[in-house]
């Protein structure tokens, strides 16, 4: 007696195991090849967008320059002395900076919406660092464009007892640089989920042994579940016309009507 001839080793079709073949290189999971186009699409308008939004900043900046009120100084060839020293104009140009980057963060807001509708990471930081540096860039001009900051040799310019601005400054720089990005953020974020689209509904799976044409038959799940609890299995040949169903009257008649006569 001889031992049977054992086939070589030969690896499972299926072994998560196995070493891939050569030639083939792994895709890292939930990263498809196809989005990369949309991705840089997307990366190119966000870098769009700021560069837009930065140079709205030019408008801001002129605009608080405009409205801004000034505060009111005067000297008396020793000191510079604030004309009136209950006013109220040094929180009322930081008010203005706030409220016009309030409107232009809306503004500027529904504006990427409506030009992308389904926005995105790379639009949304934009967006955000758009309003930043446009802040910025309108802080900048107003301060810049504005009265001189040299009060003392404004002061000798002017003359003794002679009205003259105080430089525009922002006192309340954090919220002022904030008010802007943040509004922009919240109005998009609030439009994008009133009237962004909508992801489809995923649709239910078939269940096992069922067809994707209809319904799930009595016989459907019967085959793919077996017989119902406490249900007896049906005869073969049984049912209404089946061998197991008692003779009637009609049928022992039939069945002895020729012996009889």
């Amino acid at each position: 007696m001889t031992a049977p001839l054992t086939p070589p080793h030969q690896p499972e079709p299926h072994n998560p195991w196995q070493a891939p073949p050569s030639g083939s290189h792994a895709v890292p999971a939930g990263k498809d090849p196809a989005d990369a186009p949309a991705l840089r699409r997307e990366l190119l308008q966000g870098t769009v967008i700021t560069v837009l939004l930065t140079a709205a900043g030019l408008a801001l900046g002129l605009l608080w320059l405009g409205l801004a009120p000034r505060v009111p100084l005067i000297s008396d060839d020793t000191a510079v002395f604030l004309k009136n020293s209950e006013g109220e104009e040094a929180i009322g140009a930081d008010g203005t900076f706030v409220l016009l980057a309030l409107a232009f963060g809306l503004v500027s807001a529904a504006a990427v919406f409506f030009f992308r509708r389904r926005g995105g990471i790379p639009l949304v930081v934009g967006l955000a660092l758009g309003g930043l540096l446009g802040s910025l860039l309108a802080w900048g001009i107003g301060t810049w464009f504005g009265p001189t900051s040299d009060v003392v040799a404004h002061a000798k310019e002017v003359g003794k007892g002679v009205t003259f601005d105080a430089p525009l400054k922002l006192h309340a720089v954090g919220a002022a640089m904030l008010a802007w990005p943040v509004a922009a953020m919240l109005v998009h974020l609030g439009l994008t989920a009133a009237f962004g689209p909508r992801d489809p509904e995923p649709e239910w799976g078939v269940p096992y042994g069922a067809g994707y044409g209809g319904g799930v038959g009595a016989g459907d799940a019967e085959a793919a579940f077996g017989p119902a609890h406490g249900s007896a299995p049906a005869e073969p040949g049984g049912g209404a016309g089946g061998a197991g169903a008692e003779p009637g009257p009609g049928a022992e008649g039939g069945a002895e009507g020729p012996g009889r006569r």
